[in-house]
């Protein structure tokens, strides 16, 4: 039975590629909980504004 060769092009040779690793060491976070957090940092953003305008 012949292998898998995933090895990538040869011009890539020196880059990482990101999407075959997966590191569990990290701090997982879903897409909705940024999406909440840019929410809350935008408000905060707009309230400060109003209070104490630069």
């Amino acid at each position: 039975m012949a292998k898998k060769n995933d090895s990538g092009f040869q011009s890539s040779a020196g880059l990482m590629r990101y999407f075959d690793t997966e590191n569990e060491k990290g701090v997982r976070i879903g897409p909705k909980v940024v999406i909440a957090i840019a929410i809350v940092v935008i408000a905060v953003v707009l309230v400060l504004n109003t209070i104490a305008p630069l």
